[in-house]
């Protein structure tokens, strides 16, 4: 894994919640552990700290957590 990995996310619908689209990356095994990240100050948005664990994420948005960045898309 290099320091950078992308990951692209397709949206289903107009946002999905923070801890999910961690579980539904692979970056999380599970919702709970995908909240104990932001929790953990592990997680940014367009490059600020997020600590809203359901924060809703729209198409456009980026998010890094564990040397991993995920591009949100439509």
């Amino acid at each position: 894994m290099t320091e950078t990995d992308t990951i692209e996310f397709k949206l289903n619908g107009d946002h999905v919640p923070l801890c999910d689209l961690l579980k539904l990356t692979g970056i999380a095994d599970s919702g709970g552990q995908g909240k104990a990240l932001v929790a953990a100050g592990e997680v940014t948005v367009d490059g600020r700290p997020e600590a809203r664990k359901t924060a809703k994420i729209r198409a456009g948005q980026r998010v890094a957590c564990q040397g991993r960045t995920i591009l949100v898309t439509a």
